[in-house]
């Protein structure tokens, strides 16, 4: 992997959405802080994460946290934690477990489509090309 010129971070790219405010920024993004190396193969340009939380605090909480990176598909992950510090520390492992999933996905060696393209060619080796001499050359 090459290295990027501008590594995202959780504090260069993390929204405060609905049920948070901008004084609760900075307490997340420490909570966050985890997900650093996992982001830092990314532009900071292309990454967003918004965090949300629904009836906070109350006892169907549901807190979301969404990624977008360009040129992948948006990564959604949810927990229903009554706690907020728990809540928070749920959505931030599931996206650190599907942002290692989908890197897998797309290596070679654990995607079947990038396994299964045939090899070029290389030059015929000229034993291949008489048979008699490919004879000779195994007795």
């Amino acid at each position: 992997m090459s290295a990027v010129a501008n590594p995202a971070t959780v504090g260069e790219c993390l929204r405060v959405g609905a049920g948070f405010s901008q004084g609760d920024r900075n307490w997340i993004a420490e909570q966050f802080a985890t997900l650093d190396a996992r982001l830092a193969g990314f532009h900071a340009d292309a990454t967003e994460l918004e965090v949300s939380v629904k009836e906070r605090e109350a006892r169907g909480q549901k807190v979301t946290l969404e990624c977008w990176i360009a040129g992948r598909q948006k990564i959604v992950t949810t927990s229903t934690e009554e706690d907020l510090h728990a809540a928070l520390n749920n959505v931030r492992d599931d996206l650190r477990r599907k942002l290692n999933d989908a890197k897998t996905r797309q290596e070679p060696r654990n995607n079947k489509h990038l396994r299964d393209i045939p090899q070029p060619q290389g030059e015929i080796d000229p034993i291949d090309e008489d048979p008699a001499r490919a004879d000779t050359e195994t007795v």
